[in-house]
């Protein structure tokens, strides 16, 4: 199928590894013009090559989101380094799980912050983009943790924060032509991951989440990253306030 993103510009925050880097490969993979950020400069440039390989225009720089200034003078430099801007994703996240002051700091400063900085600083590229083509899109990393909970969490409660906030930016921006949406993944696995750390340090705690797993074993990057790239894509420019969750069936709600 094509997928209608050839030539098309997409920003990805948190692009160097897992879940970020599988969604920048797909989209190069369709023909896209990709940017991304992390904090590791090394990891950067090893992206850079990998995406520029595939033959479309590839830019990174290590950027340290929680620089307002700084971040978002990035965003508006990437898209000035890629011609113009019709995907936002943000991505990036603390990844910081508990109730301690520090960790819901770090989510609110990184996971909500930092989306709403990347779109405020993304919104006049995007909307100019809409205006020419009739679509542009913006999605926001959340996670299935935002609706199910068995203690006080930070990472949670941020996750859900930025459902709340895409659900409001796409009924603000529907007449513009620029959708919002989130994707949940459920439990995601790769190798340096969170999963992956976990197998190697908490086995017990491992296998009773990977027991939990109706269809046996967790997502990986490239499950989340193809229901991302079909959110960005114009196959979806009707589709605009969701929360997809990719999860494999884990979470028992019923999502009317």
């Amino acid at each position: 199928m094509d997928m209608q993103l050839k030539g098309k510009k997409a920003i990805i925050t948190g692009g160097t590894r897992g879940i970020g880097r599988a969604i920048a490969e797909t989209l190069a993979a369709e023909g896209a013009d990709v940017a991304i950020c992390a904090r590791n400069a090394d990891q950067i440039a090893e992206a850079v090559t990998a995406l520029s390989a595939k033959g479309v225009k590839a830019y990174g720089e290590a950027v340290d989101i929680a620089d307002e200034a700084g971040f978002k003078a990035w965003i508006a430099k990437a898209a000035g380094q890629l011609g113009g801007l019709d995907i936002l994703v943000n991505n990036a996240s603390a990844l910081q799980n508990g109730n301690a002051e520090k960790a819901w700091n770090a989510c609110y400063e990184i996971d909500v912050l930092g989306a709403v900085r990347a779109t405020d600083a993304a919104m006049p590229f995007l909307e100019k983009a809409a205006e020419k083509s009739g679509d542009a899109a913006i999605v926001i990393i959340s996670s299935i943790s935002a609706a199910e909970t068995s203690y006080g969490n930070s990472y949670g409660a941020m996750k859900a924060a930025q459902i709340h906030l895409a659900k409001g930016l796409a009924k603000e921006k529907a007449g513009k032509h620029v959708r919002v949406n989130t994707v949940s993944p459920g439990t995601v696995y790769f190798k340096g991951g969170v999963w992956n750390m976990i197998e190697e340090h908490m086995p017990d705690m491992f296998k009773e989440t990977m027991g939990r797993n109706p269809m046996g074993r967790m997502a990986t990057p490239q499950d989340i990253a193809n229901a991302v790239v079909f959110l960005s894509s114009p196959l979806s420019s009707f589709t605009s306030g969701i929360n997809m969750i990719v999860d494999g069936a884990l979470t028992g709600r019923v999502n009317f």
